[in-house]
């Protein structure tokens, strides 16, 4: 097999074992010592290690093989997994991931620096941990020590027999050999020829290869076994020194350092099928984007049978869209992942910042099986970061603060999701000393932002945050500030049609809300006409439709003796035609709150896919989207949280007012 076509499985899967490293050393950092956790960090090492010099990836090799070292010294209890090792093998993580993204030219990959800071880690870690300078790297499941001096050397000759399915297994059997270049030297190679068949016979995919090598080595026979882990399933080895040789025959045992190896499952003997297959993301959207045109031509198929009156037609272009539904459902559905993944990198931002700041804070997460589009979950991420951030450095207090207010010295910053109303909701709380209310009002209305003579509910004081260039912060950090760059985070979760709110009490902590929809691409839509247009409502957030029958001049009505406030589409957006002679509400929710929409006709349920609006109609309020109907006719997506912030927030101003009492008091 071509290296070069495996070299982006092996890419995929450092950016795994990376991941699961950092989970790991973050457990360390909360006190999780125990012996499986240090080997899964030992073992995540020697698994890239082993894999970057079947590719013979030199400068991996070496950095992963003082960091290997290190792990195995606190693995067998020489060094202590203290607090400052902890953020010194977190920086080794990172240089580790800024040499796997050289090889794809990632952002910084040419940084001229990179092998110098790496040669400024490894002097750390070594004195660190009282490893004394190495020449060559040893490799082996029993961990990598320092490699004895040249004297000590000594010469093998190492007979190796490949099974025919190395080959389909995705194995290199010349990789083996530069493997063993990293810890030793080949004195002499030879090809074995007596399993060949004759070239008519020879069959691509079967490999006939073995080989007999002189190898010179300051490393014992265990190490050397261990240099062909990948493949002891499937081959024979013999490993001689001066001495009776020792035969390494195929056998299903696995060793504690290598269980975990993606590389070693895949070579297990028998072709065990891949749990999991990767799939380019860009061949994945354009499924999506395939599916959403065959919806969008479904839809004139079914229009176009019921205008014929054909009933066969129409029954078998029913048929159709069945199957079609089933089919985005299940397109849709490779593209939810569960956002458990992106919160605990936060684990990670947590301790970084706190050290930084000298805060003791702890992350709970909750909610992390909850799935959204991968696209919404690669977006979302730089907002929570800024949020994540914020609650870190100015919303939980320093210690001292905390502790005469009542409070554990530690401080708790809380990631939660889950499902509401066909939305995901996303919250970044933290238990710290709150915003306070009056002083950012003071400064909107000192800015301009705010009527002094109306009332504001708490909703749209602290909606204030979000304003370009706003902030009450007494201090400014080169971290963050409450207030400050909330304007972007806002931008980016508006783009993504969502929403962000704040719930805020003074001294007891900050909640940042965050209602994103569960995919960008395609959902379940309700058609709705008002006069000539048409308009669709995501139909997760439709309650019921029940007829209008309010007063002219109100803009409540009597929902079951309840109040429900509505807003009427017809003067929102201007539309001339004369209204129906019976009109429609429809009953919307979104964050606990409901409202009603007037309608003057229902025209049922549809798959909607959605097209982004052009930029001239980006601004457009309650308007979320657009999407193409059967006949070619483009229908509106009504921004549902729009609507019902509008709705509700009319009748609540005048009841204050009419009050005479700030709402939220």
């Amino acid at each position: 097999m071509n290296l070069d076509d495996a070299l982006p499985g092996f890419i995929a899967e450092c950016a795994d074992l990376l991941r699961e490293m950092e989970t790991g050393l973050l457990d360390c950092a909360c006190g999780a010592h125990d012996a499986e956790t240090i080997n899964s960090i030992f073992r995540v090492a020697h698994t890239i290690k082993g894999s970057a010099g079947l590719f013979g990836l030199d400068a991996i090799v070496e950095f992963v093989h003082v960091v290997e070292t290190a792990l195995d010294a606190v693995r067998l209890g020489r060094v202590s997994m203290t607090e400052e090792l902890v953020a010194l093998l977190l920086r080794c993580k990172d240089h580790i991931e800024s040499l796997v993204g050289r090889i794809t030219g990632a952002d910084g990959a040419d940084d001229p620096l990179l092998d110098a800071r790496g040669v400024e880690i490894l002097a750390a870690l070594k004195q660190a941990t009282g490893a004394k300078e190495s020449g060559k790297v040893q490799m082996g499941s029993g961990g990598a020590t320092p490699a004895a001096s040249p004297e000590k050397t000594e010469d093998w000759r190492i007979c190796v027999r490949f099974g025919p399915d190395v080959l389909t297994s995705g194995m290199d059997p010349l990789g083996f050999i530069r493997y063993l270049k990293t810890f030793g030297e080949i004195l002499a190679v030879a090809v074995l020829e007596e399993a060949l068949p004759p070239p008519p016979d020879m069959q691509p995919e079967i490999c006939y290869l073995g080989f007999e090598i002189d190898f010179r080595t300051a490393a014992d026979q265990a190490r050397i076994e261990a240099a062909f882990e990948f493949v002891r399933e499937d081959c024979t080895l013999t490993v001689s020194a001066g001495a009776p040789s020792v035969t390494v025959a195929p056998t299903a045992a696995r060793d504690s350092t290598s269980d975990s190896s993606p590389r070693k499952q895949l070579s297990a003997e028998g072709g065990a099928a891949a749990a999991t297959v990767r799939v380019d993301a860009a061949k994945l959207d354009y499924l999506i984007t395939r599916i959403g045109e065959l919806i969008i031509a479904a839809a004139g198929a079914n229009l176009l049978a019921r205008r014929a009156g054909n009933t066969e037609l129409e029954e078998s272009t029913s048929t159709l869209s069945g199957l079609v539904e089933q089919v985005r459902e299940g397109a849709l559905q490779l593209r939810m992942v569960k956002i458990g993944g992106t919160f605990s990198r936060f684990q990670r931002t947590v301790h970084d910042v706190s050290r930084e700041l000298g805060k003791e804070i702890r992350l709970v997460i909750r909610g992390e099986d909850t799935e959204l589009d991968k696209t919404v979950v690669e977006r979302i991420a730089d907002p929570l970061t800024h949020l994540v951030r914020n609650a870190i450095d100015h919303g939980i207090e320093p210690a001292e603060v905390r502790i005469a207010r009542g409070k554990p010295a530690a401080g708790t910053v809380t990631l939660n999701a889950y499902h509401d109303s066909g939305s995901i909701v996303i919250e970044v709380s933290d238990d710290g000393g709150g915003l306070k209310r009056e002083k950012i009002l003071s400064k909107a209305l000192e800015r301009g932002l705010a009527e002094a003579d109306r009332p504001f509910t708490d909703s749209e004081v602290f909606g204030f945050v979000f304003e370009a260039g706003f902030s009450t912060a007494e201090r400014v950090t080169n971290l963050s500030g409450r207030g400050v760059g909330m304007d972007v985070v806002k931008r980016n979760i508006t783009a993504l049609r969502g929403t962000v709110g704040i719930r805020s009490a003074e001294g007891s902590g900050t909640t940042v809300t965050v209602r994103l929809p569960l995919t960008l691409a395609i959902i379940n839509g309700f058609q709705v006409a008002v006069g000539k247009s048409s308009f669709v409502l995501p139909l997760d957030t439709i309650e019921e439709c029940v007829e209008f029958s309010a007063e002219d001049g109100h803009d409540f009505a009597n929902l079951r003796g309840g109040l429900l406030p509505f807003v009427r589409l017809r003067e929102i957006f201007g539309t001339s035609e004369p209204a129906a002679r019976r009109q429609s509400i429809v009953v919307v929710k979104h964050a606990g709150e409901r409202a009603g929409l007037v309608v003057d006709a229902l025209l049922g349920e549809f798959q909607t896919v959605i097209k982004p609006l052009g930029k001239l109609f980006r601004n457009v309020d309650c308007v979320s989207g657009s999407s193409i109907l059967g006949n070619g006719d483009v229908a509106l997506i009504l921004d549902v949280p729009a609507l019902v912030q509008q709705a509700t927030a009319g009748v609540q101003r005048r009841a204050a007012g009419a009050l005479g009492i700030q709402i939220g008091e």
